[in-house]
């Protein structure tokens, strides 16, 4: 399917591995322009080689600033002041118990997960309603809906990047501008396994992997984890022509975890 991407400039925030850099790699491959972010050059340039491997002649971009910060996102609108497309990926969790965390882990969390988006959002939504075309999407997690209990904040972020994005969607009545969520499931990057080697010590990761999910996400209709490319083909899709009747809507690609049909 052709998807019309060619020559659109995606900024995808967190993109040197996992979830992001498989977004990247989909969008490289429609023949966009791919802005691949890290906190650190080292990071950024391995990414930028991985990708330029697997998909040669594509155009990617470095950009090395911490989005998680409101200095990371000044360097950012600074360095790109214009993109087509923006998907908000950015975000970190922590296994911590309601009773452990902090205020500060609370801050913390609220100003990567969140505050990353406002920022980013607020001066580039501007822009694409200013020209009557673009695309947002925030990568928020079926947490948003599950709430898990061991990551209360993590959760709490990300319900609240659903509703984020349903205002800003609210603001583009009758544009040709787009805001939208996506929600994935536990889908296995480098940082899960790790997470997994920490959760059952010695266990070889597939086993790993079918405990997790039979303890822990038992409702998975596909009992296993998600593929990171899983989720950016869907990302993809979102950001493209085809897509342009999605507005407003919270799209869930998390294996059938979360049983309301809404």
């Amino acid at each position: 399917m052709n998807l019309n991407l060619s020559g659109k400039l995606v900024l995808i925030s967190a993109s040197t591995g996992g979830i992001g850099q498989a977004i990247a790699e989909s969008f490289g491959r429609e023949g966009a322009r791919v802005i691949v972010n890290g906190r650190t050059a080292p990071n950024v340039e391995k990414a930028l080689a991985q990708l330029r491997a697997s998909t040669p002649g594509a155009e990617y971009l470095p950009l090395v600033a911490d989005i998680g910060t409101a200095a990371g996102c000044a360097t950012t609108l600074e360095r790109f002041p214009t993109v087509d497309i923006l998907v908000n990926n950015v975000g970190i969790y922590e296994p911590v118990g309601f009773f452990e965390e902090s205020d500060d882990d609370w801050k913390r969390l609220i100003e990567i997960n969140v505050m990353s988006g406002v920022r980013l959002s607020r001066h580039y939504l501007k822009g694409m309603l200013e020209r009557n075309a673009g695309r947002i999407i925030f990568i928020s997690s079926e947490s948003g809906l599950n709430p898990a209990p061991e990551m209360a904040h993590y959760s709490v972020t990300k319900t609240a990047q659903l509703s984020l994005s349903r205002s800003l969607a609210e603001l583009t009545r009758g544009t040709k501008v787009t805001v939208n969520s996506v929600l994935p499931g536990p889908t296995m990057t480098e940082t899960i396994k790790t997470f997994l080697e920490g959760v059952f010590p010695g266990v070889p990761t597939p086993e790993a992997e079918k405990r997790f999910i039979k303890e822990n996400r038992p409702g998975s209709l596909i009992s296993r984890f998600i593929k990171p490319e899983e989720i950016a083909d869907v990302v993809v899709f979102v950001s493209s022509d085809k897509a342009s009747a999605i507005n407003g809507s919270a799209i869930k690609v998390e294996g059938g975890i979360v049983k309301n049909i809404a």
